[in-house]
């Protein structure tokens, strides 16, 4: 399959999944405005595709949440197979997406640059460590 199909095809899963969330997600605890799907990663064979979900705000609430998606993903899967027509639907697995966390975290160290002020924040090694997981 080409990349540019392939490239294609990860713009309409994303729009489809993202359009799916409001038919489906009907859960008091799930803030559907605070979630993004900002990428779509299908395999070549389109059998399986990853889905990059960026939740802004609700830091103690995440996992949660894309546990969430994680048990409405045969529902969503229903929909997208209705609404495309595709040789397969891919199996999509939902990953929580912290690019634009980091972005913005640049930006606002860019603006404090220009500004003069150095804002207090935890080290890049601080960060580093708070992300390993412990054994």
């Amino acid at each position: 399959m080409s990349t540019d199909r392939i490239v294609r095809v990860n713009a309409l899963l994303r729009r489809e999944i993202a359009e799916a969330l409001f038919r489906i997600m009907t859960e008091s605890n799930f803030d559907l405005a605070a979630v993004s799907i900002t990428h779509v990663v299908a395999s070549r064979n389109l059998r399986n595709a990853r889905v990059l979900v960026s939740i802004l705000g609700h830091e103690n609430d995440r996992e949660t949440m894309l546990n969430v998606l994680r048990r409405h993903r045969a529902e969503i899967q229903s929909l997208i197979n209705k609404d495309l027509i595709l040789k397969y639907t891919p199996c999509l697995t939902f990953e929580l997406d912290t690019s634009v966390e980091q972005g913005d975290r640049v930006l606002d160290l860019l603006a404090h640059l220009d500004t003069g002020e150095i804002p207090e924040s935890p080290s890049v090694e601080d960060e580093l460590e708070a992300e390993e997981p412990e054994s």
